[in-house]
This record gives C-alpha cells, structure tokens and sequence, in this order.
C-alpha cells in the first residue's frame, strides 16, 4: 500500500509539472495571460505545499507501521 501511494503522488506532481509547464510555454507565447495565472497558479502550488504537509505528518505520526526485527 505505502509503495502505491507514493507512485500515485509521484505521477500526480508529474502531471501537475506538465501542466504549469503548458501554461507557461503559453505565457510566454502570449496566447494566455498570465498575470492571473500565475497567481492562480502560485496559490495552488501554496495549497499543494500545505496538503502534502499534512499528509506527510499523517503518514509519519498517526499511522506508523510497527517494524517487527
């Protein structure tokens, strides 16, 4: 289970890089204005940040797997 959660997440911010690449290849060219965007986009990565720290702490601190020797 743990491994499959981290590919998950791995390929979810791989998605998420594609994403905010697009939009700035698209900025660049002019076709999307990013003066909004890149606000939107500075926001969620903030939202993103805050997310995963709390599942992290989630992970690490509530549910701990007992390692047995």
């Amino acid at each position: 289970m743990k491994y499959s959660v981290k590919k998950l997440t791995g390929y979810f911010l791989v998605v998420l890089v594609l994403i905010f690449t697009i939009l700035g290849i698209l900025g660049i060219w002019g076709i999307v204005d990013l003066n909004h965007v890149l606000w939107k986009l500075f926001l969620s990565l903030v939202a993103i940040f805050v997310a995963s720290a709390v599942a992290l702490f989630i992970f690490t601190v509530i549910i701990k797997e007992d390692e047995k020797p």
